[in-house]
Parts: structure tokens; C-alpha cells; sequence
């Protein structure tokens, strides 16, 4: 008998205790006032139907009443361009979400925008609605694009430069050729963005000519960015000059978030100009026994900013090269000159046959010097630097960057570098 009593008042006791913890929540109680991380959640750039990266918002519960929501879900409900993840519950209505007191939660949110027939950025709205009674805003600008797809079974998807048009954005994904005998001809405002690993490869006896203007700038560009995607290198490949692909021109462009941003390869032909190259992982500008001119060009936040193997021409002025890399250790200068290079076949090399650096800046964070020469003495290696402010070399005054760290690279007043390096418009 004394055995029956304690088991009834352990199963009553043991149901007491569910009975409170269940009743210390209070079901869509209103006058408890959840706190949001942010009023808003906004996506920039969204392309249809490519979605997003993920965005998140953090719910605290800053009151001392545990609060049981009944329902968070989207006010447009399955119209809705947004979907959610609430503390792990996907469903189109997530339920009995609880919060402690004093606790808090996690809604992981993406967005994916229908197309439609605009040729400009327009507004995707939604929000969040909470059983309690409160609602956050969503916001996503979404543009159409034109996509281009590499097959599965190819090796790039062949672009059609005749039928071009610059009126939407074109994105890229995977490999894509211009063809021989065949110019992309990109005018002010042109958008190429880049899916993951992607790369633009123009063909032997093909052109690129990317005309932009100081406020239409050519942009090549990483297709994400989303929050810190933003300035994240390495997000797609390069622009690829093949074999003796000449008459290429690059002016007034930004080219961005990559892992090489221009490669030239022997007997290519690349003219820069007024042009920001930055955010790569590995090199701004590679020549490979190539001929590349820049003229008023900045580079900045690469890995390295200018590598020159195997020889070839090269002629810069009014450019800057600026390395204040942090994104992983840097173990090489910012510009290196060589007229070798290490191959699967072993090393190959070639005469360099001019490396001109007229009025440019080359600075950055190595004390002992941004410019490392390696070359062989059986192979041309001719470079000068005239009228140049590099880091390690004649003249190494600190050109004196308004504020590096934060992507400014004008010149305080009192520069020695006043007059000299990239030009601001």
C-alpha cells in the first residue's frame, strides 16, 4: 500500500511540474513586446529567380514573462517572394515558438524575385507577423537579367556579342566565350555579374571593348551582395585574354571580388584605363608574356596587385597599387616582375621586354619593399620606374592614403604624392 501511495504522488508531482512549465508560457500574450536586431531586414541587388544569401534576424524576449507564440509566418503567405526559417522550423507557419524570458531566437530569411518586363531595379515587400500582434518589414530590390548558362556537357557557353544589349544586367554562369572573330562591345552602365568559379574568356581573334564613362562605369562584378559578399574576393574567377586575342579595351570600368581580375596570356593585347581593379584573391592585373598599358588605374585589396611572368610589354602611368590585404597572410609583393614562370613542364621564360611605371604609386604594408624582381639572366628583364613613389625603392616616401583601411585612397593635403598615381574624377 505505502508503495502505491509514493508512485500516485510521484506521477502527481511529475505532472505538476509539466503543468507549470507548460503554464509559465503565455500563448500570444500582447502585452509581452518582442525586440528585434533590426527594424527592417533589407536585401540589396536580388537577380529573378536567383536567390539570395541568407539573412538573419535575432527576436529577444527582454521581458520576465515567458511568451509562447502561437504562429510567425509572412503576411503575403504563399504569395510571398521571401521564406523563413524559424529556430529551425521551415514550414510556410511555423508554431508554438517559445521564448524564455529574457532569451531570445533566430529567423533565418532568403528572398528569390519573380521577373517581370523591367529594365530597372524595383521593390519586393513583405513581413514578418508575429501572433503577439507585431510585424517586421522585408524589403528586396530585384532586377531582371540576362542569364548565361554553361552546359553540362561543354566546356563554356558561347556568347553572341552581335545581339547584345546593355539595357539589363547579364549574368554568368560558369565559362563563357567570346568567340573568334567576334567583340564584345560593352557601352556605359554595361553589368556583368558572375556566378561562383565563373570566368569570361575571350577567344584568340576575339575583342573585349568595355567603353564606360566616369558615371557609368562598366561593372564586373560577383553576382552575391548580400551583406559582407559585398567586398568578398575570390566569389568568381578572372577575364581571360587567350593567345594573341589584341585590340582589347577596358576604360572607365570597375572589375571586382574575384580571383584573378584581368589575365593576359602570350601575344594578347589589353589596354586599361581609368579602371578600379580590387577585392582579389590572388592577383589585379597577370601578364603572361602578354602586352597590357594601363593608364590612371587603382588596384587595390588583392593579394597582389600586379604580377608580370614570362615576360612580355607593359606600360603604366598614373596608376596605384596599393596592397593592404587582410583577408589571410600576404607572402609576396605587391608588384612582382619577372621574366620566368613555373609551369606543369617546368619553368619557361621569356624577354621582358619593357615594365614602365611612369608617375604611379606603389605602396602597401611590406616595410622591406612592394616590388620583387625574379628573372633569369639568359632572358631580356627591362624595367624603370620614373617619377614613382615605391615602397622600398629610390624614392619610398609614404604617399600618405587619406584612410586605406576604408577603401579611400585619395591623398591627404600635404601628400609627396600630390599630382602623381591615380586621378580621381
Amino acid at each position: 500500500m505505502r508503495k502505491c501511495l509514493i508512485a500516485i504522488l510521484a506521477t502527481l508531482a511529475l505532472g505538476s511540474l509539466f503543468s507549470c512549465a507548460s503554464e509559465g508560457f503565455e500563448v500570444d500574450d500582447t502585452g509581452v513586446v518582442l525586440a528585434f536586431s533590426q527594424d527592417t531586414l533589407s536585401f540589396d541587388t536580388v537577380f529573378t529567380t536567383y536567390g539570395t544569401a541568407t539573412r538573419m534576424l535575432t527576436v529577444y524576449n527582454r521581458t520576465s514573462d515567458n511568451l509562447r507564440l502561437s504562429t510567425v509566418t509572412l503576411e503575403k503567405g504563399r504569395a510571398s517572394r521571401f521564406r523563413l526559417n524559424v529556430d529551425g522550423d521551415t514550414a510556410l507557419v511555423a508554431r508554438d515558438i517559445e521564448v524564455e524570458a529574457g532569451d531570445s531566437i533566430f529567423i533565418f530569411v532568403q528572398a528569390n524575385v519573380a521577373p517581370n518586363d523591367s529594365t530597372r531595379p524595383f521593390l519586393e515587400e513583405d513581413a514578418i507577423i508575429f501572433s503577439n500582434g507585431q510585424r517586421l518589414p522585408l524589403t528586396a530590390w530585384g532586377r531582371n537579367a540576362v542569364y548565361h548558362i554553361q552546359p553540362a556537357d561543354a566546356r563554356w557557353v558561347v556568347l553572341d556579342p552581335d545581339h547584345w544589349d546593355d539595357s539589363r544586367p547579364h549574368v554568368i554562369i560558369g565559362n563563357a566565350l567570346v568567340p573568334e572573330d567576334k567583340t564584345l562591345r560593352l557601352g556605359p552602365g554595361a553589368e556583368l555579374y558572375f556566378g561562383d568559379a565563373a570566368m569570361l574568356i575571350i577567344d584568340s581573334a576575339a575583342r573585349l571593348v568595355a567603353h564606360g564613362t566616369a558615371d557609368k562605369p562598366v561593372v564586373f562584378s560577383s553576382l552575391r551582395h548580400d551583406g559582407w559578399y559585398r567586398f568578398l574576393p575570390g566569389q568568381w574567377q578572372t577575364i581571360w585574354f587567350f593567345n594573341y586575342s589584341t585590340g582589347n579595351v577596358i576604360d572607365h570600368a570597375i572589375v571586382e571580388n574575384a580571383t584573378g581580375g584581368l589575365r593576359g596570356y602570350p601575344g594578347s593585347q589589353l589596354a586599361v584605363s581609368n579602371t578600379v581593379i580590387r577585392n582579389m584573391a590572388d592577383c589585379g592585373i597577370i601578364g603572361q608574356g602578354a602586352s597590357i598599358t594601363g593608364r590612371n588605374v587603382l588596384v587595390y585589396d588583392c593579394l597582389a596587385s600586379l604580377t608580370v611572368l614570362m615576360g612580355g610589354s607593359y606600360s603604366f602611368s598614373q596608376c596605384t597599387f596599393a596592397n593592404y590585404w587582410t583577408y589571410s597572410a600576404r607572402k609576396i609583393e605587391t608588384v612582382v616582375l619577372s621574366n620566368l614562370m613555373n609551369s606543369a613542364a617546368g619553368v619557361v621564360a621569356g624577354d621582358l621586354l619593357r615594365a614602365d611605371f611612369a608617375d604611379c604609386i606603389v605602396w602597401g604594408t611590406y616595410a622591406a619593399g612592394e616590388v620583387l624582381l625574379s628573372f633569369s639572366d639568359q632572358y631580356a628583364m627591362n624595367y624603370r620606374f620614373t617619377n614613382s613613389i615605391v615602397r622600398g625603392g629610390e624614392w619610398s616616401d609614404d604617399p600618405l592614403f587619406a584612410d586605406p583601411r576604408e577603401d579611400d585612397y585619395t591623398l591627404q593635403e600635404g601628400s609627396p604624392a600630390e599630382g602623381i598615381g591615380y586621378r580621381f574624377d
